[in-house]
Protein backbone atom coordinates (compact mmCIF):
# COMPACT_ATOMS: atom_id res chain seq x y z
CA UNK A 1 0.00 0.00 0.00
CA UNK A 2 2.93 2.67 0.94
CA UNK A 3 3.57 2.30 -2.76
CA UNK A 4 0.56 3.74 -3.66
CA UNK A 5 0.85 6.86 -1.47
CA UNK A 6 3.99 8.01 -1.62
CA UNK A 7 5.19 11.82 -1.58
CA UNK A 8 4.89 11.59 -5.89
CA UNK A 9 1.40 9.80 -5.66
CA UNK A 10 0.55 13.38 -3.32
CA UNK A 11 2.45 15.79 -5.69
CA UNK A 12 0.66 14.45 -8.48
CA UNK A 13 -2.57 14.26 -6.95
CA UNK A 14 -2.41 17.71 -5.50
CA UNK A 15 -0.75 19.05 -9.05
CA UNK A 16 -3.48 17.44 -11.36
CA UNK A 17 -6.07 18.98 -9.01
CA UNK A 18 -5.19 22.16 -8.94
CA UNK A 19 -4.43 21.95 -13.08
CA UNK A 20 -7.44 20.63 -13.75
CA UNK A 21 -9.86 23.49 -11.55
CA UNK A 22 -9.57 26.41 -13.79
CA UNK A 23 -10.29 23.77 -16.78
CA UNK A 24 -13.05 22.00 -15.38
CA UNK A 25 -14.61 26.05 -14.92
CA UNK A 26 -13.56 27.07 -18.09
CA UNK A 27 -15.42 24.33 -20.09
CA UNK A 28 -18.52 24.02 -17.34
CA UNK A 29 -20.18 26.12 -20.20
CA UNK A 30 -20.13 23.74 -22.47
CA UNK A 31 -22.43 21.65 -19.44
CA UNK A 32 -26.09 21.76 -18.22
CA UNK A 33 -27.14 19.94 -15.37
CA UNK A 34 -30.14 17.31 -15.73
CA UNK A 35 -32.78 20.15 -14.57
CA UNK A 36 -30.82 22.98 -17.62
CA UNK A 37 -29.36 24.60 -15.16
CA UNK A 38 -25.53 25.67 -15.50
CA UNK A 39 -22.82 23.57 -13.49
CA UNK A 40 -22.17 25.40 -10.14
CA UNK A 41 -17.96 26.18 -9.01
CA UNK A 42 -17.88 23.32 -6.74
CA UNK A 43 -18.98 20.82 -9.03
CA UNK A 44 -15.88 21.96 -10.82
CA UNK A 45 -14.31 21.52 -7.76
CA UNK A 46 -15.45 17.97 -7.05
CA UNK A 47 -14.41 16.73 -10.93
CA UNK A 48 -11.14 18.18 -10.10
CA UNK A 49 -10.76 15.63 -7.96
CA UNK A 50 -12.12 12.56 -10.24
CA UNK A 51 -9.27 13.88 -12.61
CA UNK A 52 -6.87 13.92 -10.04
CA UNK A 53 -7.93 10.30 -9.30
CA UNK A 54 -7.34 9.33 -13.45
CA UNK A 55 -4.16 10.89 -13.40
CA UNK A 56 -2.91 9.20 -10.57
CA UNK A 57 -4.25 5.85 -12.27
CA UNK A 58 -1.67 6.88 -15.07
CA UNK A 59 0.88 7.19 -13.05
CA UNK A 60 0.24 3.95 -11.00
CA UNK A 61 -0.29 2.52 -14.95
CA UNK A 62 3.00 3.53 -15.51
CA UNK A 63 4.75 2.19 -12.91
CA UNK A 64 3.81 -0.90 -13.59
CA UNK A 65 5.02 -0.88 -17.60
CA UNK A 66 7.98 1.02 -16.36
CA UNK A 67 8.90 -0.82 -13.23
CA UNK A 68 9.90 2.21 -11.69
CA UNK A 69 8.08 5.10 -9.96
CA UNK A 70 9.93 8.03 -11.07
CA UNK A 71 9.46 7.20 -14.67
CA UNK A 72 7.88 10.51 -15.62
CA UNK A 73 11.30 12.23 -14.57
CA UNK A 74 12.06 11.42 -18.43
CA UNK A 75 8.68 9.83 -19.92
CA UNK A 76 10.76 10.26 -23.27
CA UNK A 77 7.96 8.29 -26.69
CA UNK A 78 6.85 5.79 -24.51
CA UNK A 79 6.23 7.21 -21.49
CA UNK A 80 4.02 10.08 -23.71
CA UNK A 81 2.24 7.43 -25.54
CA UNK A 82 1.44 5.71 -22.18
CA UNK A 83 -0.52 9.00 -21.01
CA UNK A 84 -2.12 9.35 -23.95
CA UNK A 85 -3.51 5.88 -24.58
CA UNK A 86 -4.21 5.59 -21.01
CA UNK A 87 -5.95 8.87 -20.94
CA UNK A 88 -7.77 8.07 -23.88
CA UNK A 89 -8.73 4.77 -22.10
CA UNK A 90 -10.11 6.08 -19.14
CA UNK A 91 -12.08 9.30 -19.95
CA UNK A 92 -13.57 8.27 -23.33
CA UNK A 93 -16.00 5.54 -21.36
CA UNK A 94 -15.73 7.96 -18.59
CA UNK A 95 -17.47 10.51 -20.09
CA UNK A 96 -19.61 8.24 -22.63
CA UNK A 97 -21.07 6.89 -19.53
CA UNK A 98 -21.60 10.41 -17.50
CA UNK A 99 -23.21 11.71 -20.26
CA UNK A 100 -25.35 8.91 -21.78
CA UNK A 101 -25.94 6.39 -19.46
CA UNK A 102 -25.98 7.97 -15.85
CA UNK A 103 -26.99 11.26 -17.60
CA UNK A 104 -25.39 13.42 -14.42
CA UNK A 105 -25.39 16.24 -17.45
CA UNK A 106 -25.54 16.64 -20.43
CA UNK A 107 -23.94 18.88 -23.40
CA UNK A 108 -24.51 22.38 -24.42
CA UNK A 109 -24.89 22.73 -28.81
CA UNK A 110 -21.46 24.64 -28.38
CA UNK A 111 -19.41 21.06 -27.16
CA UNK A 112 -17.73 19.81 -30.20
CA UNK A 113 -18.13 16.14 -30.18
CA UNK A 114 -16.05 13.57 -31.29
CA UNK A 115 -16.81 12.23 -34.76
CA UNK A 116 -19.04 9.37 -34.72
CA UNK A 117 -19.56 9.28 -30.92
CA UNK A 118 -21.67 11.20 -27.91
CA UNK A 119 -18.25 11.98 -26.23
CA UNK A 120 -17.26 15.70 -26.32
CA UNK A 121 -13.73 16.96 -27.45
CA UNK A 122 -13.12 19.08 -24.52
CA UNK A 123 -12.93 16.51 -21.77
CA UNK A 124 -10.40 14.30 -24.28
CA UNK A 125 -8.44 17.17 -24.77
CA UNK A 126 -7.87 17.62 -21.07
CA UNK A 127 -6.76 13.92 -20.75
CA UNK A 128 -4.49 14.38 -23.36
CA UNK A 129 -3.05 17.81 -22.60
CA UNK A 130 -2.91 18.34 -18.60
CA UNK A 131 -1.09 15.55 -17.41
CA UNK A 132 2.19 15.67 -19.61
CA UNK A 133 2.10 18.99 -17.83
CA UNK A 134 1.55 18.01 -14.92
CA UNK A 135 4.13 15.24 -14.50
CA UNK A 136 6.63 17.71 -15.70
CA UNK A 137 5.70 19.94 -13.15
CA UNK A 138 5.96 17.50 -10.56
CA UNK A 139 9.39 16.17 -12.20
CA UNK A 140 10.57 19.18 -11.73
CA UNK A 141 9.69 19.68 -8.53
CA UNK A 142 11.38 16.43 -7.41
CA UNK A 143 14.45 17.79 -8.93
CA UNK A 144 14.47 20.75 -6.32
CA UNK A 145 12.94 18.91 -3.47
CA UNK A 146 14.38 15.32 -3.72
CA UNK A 147 13.09 12.84 -0.84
Amino acid sequence: MKEFISRDSSRIFLVSVILNCPWERAQSRLYVMTDGTAVPWWHCGLASVGDGFLVLLMFWVGRVVFGQGAWFDHPGLRGYLLLAVTGLVTIIPLEWMMISRMKWWSYTSQMPLIPGTTVGVSPVAQMLLLPPMIFRIVAMWRRRHPS
